[in-house]
Parts: C-alpha cells; sequence; structure tokens
C-alpha cells in the first residue's frame, strides 16, 4: 500500500552581498507498506511432504550399507585377531567418531542456519528447510523417518563408500568412519526426538537423552530461543556448552564479517522469521525448557 502527502519544507538560499531569502516549497513524501519477507517466506509443511517416497527410502538404505560395511569390517578384523588392544582401539576410535559427529553437526548447523539462502548451490534446499524450522519447529516430529533422513543419507552414500574402499585392513579406522557416518546420518532423528514430548518418545531414546548420549529437548530448546546463536550441536548436545562459553561461533561470525563483509543472520535477531508461529504452539511450550 502506497500513501502519498505533502508537506512545507523550509528552504535556506544564501546569496553574496545579500540577506538570507526563506523560501517554500512543496515536497512530496512516500510511505510504502510492503509484506515483510519473513511473513510469506515460511509456511506450514504440506502433510503429502512429510511423508517418505520410495526415494527416499532408498537413499535411507544406501546411507545405512554405507555405514555398516566399514563397521562390519572393523568387527570382523578384531575378530580375526582377538586381544585386548584390537578390541579396545576401535572401540575408543568409534566413540572418537561419535564425538566428532556432534561437533561437525555444530558446525554445519551453525553455517546453514545463518548464511545463504534457498538460492545457494548445493546447500540451497537444506538451508531453506533448517531456517523455516526455527518459525515451525514441531515440523520435524511429523517426518517419517526417511523423509527425515534421505538427504545425509545420499551424502553418506557417496562419500563414505569410497572412503571405505581406501582404509583397507584397518579396523581403528574402520570403526571411526563408520560411527562417525552413522552418527552424522542419523543426526536428523535425534534432533527430532530432541522437539518431541517425552512421553511420546520411546522409552530406549528418553533414557539416552537422560543420560547425554543423545541430545535433550531441554538441551536443544535454548537454540529456538533468542538470540539463536547458541547450542548447535544436535548429535549429543556434548559440545555446546564449550563452544559456547568460548565464544567460537561468535568469533568466526566477526572473522567472516571483516575479511568477507557478510553479516550472521543471528546478528539481526530476526524475531519474525524465527519465531514459532502460532500454528505450530502445541502442547508444552517448548521455549519454557531449561538446561
Amino acid at each position: 500500500m502506497i500513501s502519498q502527502n505533502y508537506t512545507i519544507m523550509p528552504r535556506l538560499e544564501i546569496r553574496p552581498n545579500s540577506f538570507s531569502v526563506i523560501t517554500c516549497r512543496a515536497v512530496s513524501t512516500t510511505t510504502t507498506t510492503v509484506t515483510p519477507l519473513a511473513d510469506i517466506k515460511a509456511k506450514p509443511a504440506d502433510p503429502i511432504s512429510l511423508q517418505s517416497t520410495w526415494q527416499h527410502r532408498a537413499w535411507v538404505a544406501a546411507g545405512s550399507v554405507a555405514i555398516l560395511s566399514p563397521l562390519y569390517k572393523s568387527i570382523s578384523l578384531v575378530a580375526m585377531t582377538p586381544s585386548p588392544v584390537a578390541v579396545f582401539e576401535p572401540v575408543i576410535a568409534a566413540l572418537f567418531g561419535y564425538l566428532m559427529a556432534d561437533l561437525g553437526s555444530g558446525f554445519y548447523h551453525w553455517a546453514i542456519d545463518n548464511y545463504g539462502d534457498a538460492s545457494t548451490p548445493f546447500f540451497g534446499s537444506q538451508i531453506d528447510a533448517f531456517q523455516g524450522h526455527h518459525k515451525y519447529p514441531y515440523t520435524i516430529t511429523r517426518r517419517q523417518v526417511c523423509n527425515n533422513l534421505h538427504a545425509l543419507a545420499r551424502s553418506v552414500a557417496f562419500v563414505v563408500t569410497p572412503i571405505d574402499f581406501l582404509i583397507g585392513n584397518n579396523a581403528t579406522a574402520h570403526a571411526f568412519v563408520g560411527a562417525c557416518a552413522g552418527c552424522i546420518m542419523l543426526s536428523q532423528q535425534f534432533h527430532s526426538w530432541a522437539h518431541e514430548k517425552k512421553r511420546k518418545l520411546p522409552p530406549v531414546v528418553a533414557a539416552l537423552q537422560d543420560a547425554g548420549v543423545l541430545v535433550s529437548r531441554a538441551e536443544h530448546a535454548t537454540h529456538h530461543r533468542s538470540p539463536y546463536n547458541s547450542d548447535y550441536c544436535i548429535v549429543s548436545g556434548v559440545w555446546n556448552d564449550f563452544l559456547d562459553d568460548l565464544k567460537v561461533f561468535e568469533t568466526l561470525e566477526m572473522v567472516l564479517f571483516f575479511k568477507l563483509g557478510v553479516r550472521p543472520r543471528s546478528w539481526s535477531e530476526p524475531k519474525k522469521e524465527w519465531r514459532v508461529a502460532d500454528i505450530d504452539r502445541i502442547g508444552e511450550d517448548y521455549y519454557s525448557f531449561k538446561k
């Protein structure tokens, strides 16, 4: 909507060897009302789009094979030469892979939350989905499993398969790759469970969240409160306090801003864009949870 009005503005003209003369002129001032981009950008997902397709299932199957292959090789190699050291090293490597997956999920989540948009090459769809997720956080709990995991499963299938082939007969390396890739692919499901009401979770999942093995609802809730710049890790969340206390992401944001002139989205505190929509406020208030 455009409204137009006229006001009388004084103009001072100074001429050499003369007195100041004040004249008046009509100035047009225009006020333009534009629908905020945030109000039209994120929309509730169509229920059909939350269902798994056969293509989704195929990619999850391919990703699962890529994960299970190195784990199977690691176990087989350990079984061939059983000894305390042979068992200990792959177990420690798998634990390290689990920790690195949580750390990697934090950096990736931070990047796609704060930079780029739907038009960004390769990552545009994931950026759009994660940013829209802030406005409709509960949508992720309504997605079917393969619908939620297929994008990461596709990446895992393409990346892990050649790595698994190149590793050879190293049980420790296979254990690390399998555990890390598995946690990365499943991170979106862990993320979904972190938004689900506890009474709806499988008992084993609730127990793992309580034990800190998987990211919990209370742990992740802080990420969905203003200023939306903390608790990015979504596997176990074990790195969140460490990264936030050291202001790792804030430091990276400053470096990118001064080097490239790019502002992260969280600096603008996008209350409209990332404020949960009323249509998504169901049941318990997600934002009331504390660590």
